[in-house]
């Protein structure tokens, strides 16, 4: 037999052999799975306009899947992750460096989303063991900014460094410190056996708050924060302007102070492990 009569049938036995795994039914169903996640979050708001992904903090998860079948599925997943930003880094803007606001704050999230591959997604196949897929959805979070001053940390919220809660601004009410986000994103996954499967995913949070770094709108003025009975200024007239360490203060009452008609923001990009959850399936009896 000639090496092409022989190259021929043996392409034609691969053939062969692929489709008769592919048709025999499936011994296991997977149901779900459940999983940790780590990797790193950003924000992006009124510190951080340019969306710049220069400090990365980081991100730490949990999650459980529900398989609906092999293309879609529904994920609850829980959150915890740091955000940060400062003026410091925007030395492109004169204004924004001079403002010399800063923030940090703890992020605790629970979302619910649905997964949609790409690929058909059937773990312990060998061809079917990795799959792209888009995933959105929505929930909840807690976040409380806080910044230093002379080594101290203080949370900015109870200042009211934009006037809220003050006589001066009576329609500025205080903000919560739960809002709602929305995840979009994108990720991989791959099934390194029957049991495991690891991937990556990159996911956005458009959220319903611009106070993620308590800055939205503009200066409420020294004014609005009186003096101590000793004279001393106060802590939140000290935190709402902090322009003063480069000269002149410029926070005057009604300048802009943050981008109000924007929303504040984060993302996080993370590697996943999980296990899978499976029931045993009968294969069909044929008469």
């Amino acid at each position: 037999m000639g090496t092409t009569k022989k190259f021929i049938l043996t392409i034609a036995l691969l053939f062969f052999i692929v489709f008769i795994v592919s048709a025999q039914p499936q011994s296991t169903v997977q149901k779900g799975e459940i999983g940790i996640t780590a990797g790193a979050a950003h924000y992006f708001g009124d510190l951080n306009p340019k969306l710049r992904l220069n400090r990365p903090k980081a991100a730490f998860g949990i999650f459980a899947r529900k398989q609906f079948n092999d293309y879609v599925a529904v994920r609850l997943s829980g959150h915890f992750a740091q955000l940060g930003y400062s003026d410091v880094y925007n030395t492109y803007n004169t204004f924004m460096h001079t403002r010399n606001l800063s923030f940090q704050t703890n992020i605790w999230e629970f979302a619910l989303q649905g997964d949609f591959n790409f690929f058909k997604f059937v773990p312990g196949d060998f061809f079917r063991r990795y799959t792209p897929y888009i995933t959105l959805g929505a929930g909840v979070f807690n976040y409380d900014p806080y910044a230093y001053y002379q080594g101290q940390k203080v949370f900015l919220r109870p200042l009211g460094t934009e006037g809220q809660g003050s006589a001066a601004y009576p329609n500025r009410k205080p903000y919560s410190t739960m809002a709602f986000c929305f995840p979009f994103g994108v990720g991989y996954k791959y099934n390194l056996n029957r049991n495991i499967n690891i991937g990556f995913e990159v996911v956005y949070r458009f959220t319903t708050t611009d106070y993620i770094d308590d800055v939205s709108g503009t200066y409420a003025g020294a004014a609005a924060f009186p003096p101590l009975p000793n004279g001393q200024p106060s802590l939140a007239g000290i935190m709402q302007d902090r322009s003063y360490v480069y000269g002149p203060p410029i926070g005057n009452k009604g300048r802009q102070r943050g981008y109000s008609n924007q929303k504040d923001s984060y993302v996080m990009a993370e590697l996943m492990l999980s296990v899978n959850l499976t029931s045993y399936k009968c294969p069909t009896v044929k008469p």
